[in-house]
């Protein structure tokens, strides 16, 4: 039975999200070593198919802000905790060169060992998107960056089947940030029950897709 107007409006006081298409279900609490800092671009924040509340809700001490161009001295606070080194999720090379970048400083091999002293950035947002978010931003352009490429010996298959990837080998922001956890941790059991969640999130996103249509 489809719920009324009114309902599907009314949004989850937890994930934002219309009552008709909360996620909550598929939140997976989990404990990772490092913080996370989520970066969304704004014109995700309401993008149905988007992963990055729900890796947000799911992962303890993450945090998600939201926006594209940054204060200077508020985004220096959210980078820099105490005890904690940043570094970016990000790629060595980027393909697109249509946005010049500075360099990135070296990542210290001997952080990666001691994830519990990472506070680990992710961009949440296309490709397009989450480069200009760094252009925009010098001081992510002075984080080290961590490679996901570097860090696998292959890119795991994508799950996120709602979503046409721009580049082979694109994942989610969720999928992403847990494959890194992942190896930074050496714990990849750890992180199976959020994927195994999203699976669930993906498939509800194609149901409502269909109902659409």
């Amino acid at each position: 039975m489809t719920q009324p107007d009114h309902l599907q409006r009314l949004a989850c006081p937890r994930c934002l999200r219309p009552q008709s298409a909360c996620i909550c279900r598929w939140i997976t609490p989990t404990e990772p070593a490092a913080d996370v800092l989520i970066l969304q671009h704004p014109l995700e924040v309401r993008q149905a198919k988007g992963s990055a509340r729900l890796l947000q809700l799911s992962l303890a001490r993450s945090e998600l802000v939201v926006g594209e161009t940054f204060d200077k001295h508020g985004l220096r606070a959210l980078l820099h905790t105490p005890a904690r080194h940043a570094i970016l999720l990000y790629p060595d090379s980027p393909a697109d060169i249509s946005l010049e970048l500075a360099a990135a400083p070296p990542l210290d091999q001997a952080w990666l060992r001691e994830p519990a002293q990472l506070r680990l950035v992710v961009l949440d947002g296309t490709w397009r998107k989450s480069r200009k978010m760094l252009y925009l931003n010098p001081l992510l352009q002075e984080l080290p960056r961590l490679s996901l490429q570097n860090l696998l010996t292959s890119t795991p298959a994508s799950r996120y089947l709602i979503r046409k990837a721009q580049r082979l080998g694109q994942l989610s922001t969720l999928e992403a940030t847990c494959h890194a956890l992942m190896q930074l941790e050496q714990d990849e059991e750890k992180y199976q029950p959020l994927l195994t969640a999203f699976d669930g999130f993906v498939a509800q996103q194609a149901a409502c897709r269909i109902k659409a249509s």
